[in-house]
């Protein structure tokens, strides 16, 4: 029974940390980029709109459980005498929490307020807020990868 739900919590941690790597990953890639070819004030249009409609539940619930189903799973694995493998869990979701949800807290989500005020223009916010958006990218690419190598030490 505990082995069973380690499975299910183990890879629920692997979704949903793969739809982050994914989202961010689109956004440094493609959105911002693409609105960065637009019109500025096209583009601050656009990501105001952007910027509210992600605060979505599936969005949300992604964004925020990606850390803890690591975690749960890291802990499921301990309790089943996983070391090795719960290690590789919790790795990723201090990893995660480290790198894409503190720069989120801290700088993403900040920006997107002041964008929404009229603080920033979009010369002020493009480059800026894309950069740490790749660097939470590469943090859930981490993340992801480590979760990958527990599952590997675990079979």
């Amino acid at each position: 029974m505990l082995s069973a739900l380690a499975t299910i919590v183990a890879a629920l941690a692997l979704v949903l940390n793969g739809l982050m790597a994914g989202i961010f990953f689109a956004f440094s890639n493609s959105i911002t980029p693409g609105l960065g070819a637009i019109d500025p004030a096209q583009a601050v249009t656009a990501m105001r709109s952007i910027n509210q409609k992600i605060l979505n539940p599936a969005f949300l619930a992604v964004f925020v459980l990606s850390p803890f189903a690591s975690a749960a799973a890291g802990v499921l694995l301990l309790l089943l005498g996983e070391t090795a493998a719960a290690i590789w869990f919790f790795a990723a979701g201090a990893v995660y929490a480290l790198g894409a949800f503190l720069p989120t807290a801290a700088l993403n989500v900040p920006m997107n307020n002041a964008l929404e005020a009229g603080e920033l223009d979009w010369q002020g916010y493009g480059h800026r807020w894309t950069r740490w958006n790749t660097v939470r990218a590469a943090a859930n690419v981490i993340a992801l990868l480590l979760i990958g190598a527990g599952l590997w030490v675990w079979q």
